[in-house]
């Protein structure tokens, strides 16, 4: 935790929050601090500054809290990526998080089994927990938005072709006959398949959409492999 992210309901006054739970232990078990002690935190979708303990119990933290800078300028991505495995989601939504990405679409595709879409993880207070985990490892406060599409067609032919307008518009496919762009730093979209990659008629329909197909080499990846990869590559930001 490289920042303790503050949410509304964690203040008791304009300028004094009460920490708890995960955060507090943080306090006590890693950072190891003392009252009168300065850390970093930041507000949620706000400014980031410092915090100085005024009190610190087992039972909580009171800090003096003191926002003066911004958070780190978001990365200007759509992120369109087909439902991982649930075992790898998490670190897949953190990774994003952490790198700056703060528009997610997930999607349906052909080699996304029907059981993925079903993980605990995909509930609200799931999703936030590990994009907060993301944004304290980034010092960051930007939550991104997570938005879920089951239906690939619909998605594909109905919402993608306006998301990815005034964008470069990518999709990552092993076999494409174009080295994925690099230094791009701005307005960028870009689809990642699942594991085993979109089906054919997939990459046909988000080319027609307006991607252009890319590939990263010979290699195979992961999608928690891809996606710092690829989003590296894209932004210098990230370099």
């Amino acid at each position: 935790m490289n920042l303790a992210l503050l949410f509304d309901d964690d203040f008791v006054a304009a300028n004094r929050a009460l920490l708890t739970g995960r955060r507090l232990s943080h306090l006590h078990s890693v950072l190891k601090v003392a009252e009168g002690d300065l850390i970093p935190v930041g507000r949620v979708n706000g400014d980031i500054g410092t915090g100085r303990i005024l009190q610190l119990t087992d039972a909580q933290a009171v800090v003096e809290v003191e926002l003066t800078d911004p958070p780190p300028s978001p990365l200007p991505l759509t992120l369109i990526m087909a439902m991982p495995r649930p075992k790898m989601f998490r670190r897949v939504l953190q990774t994003c998080a952490t790198l700056g990405v703060k528009d997610i679409w997930l999607i349906n595709a052909y080699k996304v089994e029907k059981s993925f879409w079903q993980t605990p993880w995909l509930s609200e207070e799931n999703l936030r927990e590990n994009m907060v985990l993301g944004l304290e490892q980034a010092r960051d406060t930007l939550l991104p938005r997570v938005h879920i599409r089951k239906l690939f067609k619909p998605f594909v032919e109905d919402e993608l072709p306006t998301l990815l307008q005034n964008t470069r518009a990518l999709v990552a496919h092993p076999g494409a006959g174009t080295p994925c762009p690099a230094h791009i730093n701005g307005p960028t979209s870009l689809c990642i398949g699942p594991e085993g990659g979109f089906i054919p008629y997939e990459v046909d329909k988000l080319v027609e959409a307006g991607c252009e197909a890319v590939h990263l080499g010979s290699r195979i990846l992961r999608v928690e492999t891809a996606v710092p990869v690829l989003v590296s590559r894209l932004f210098d930001a990230c370099g």
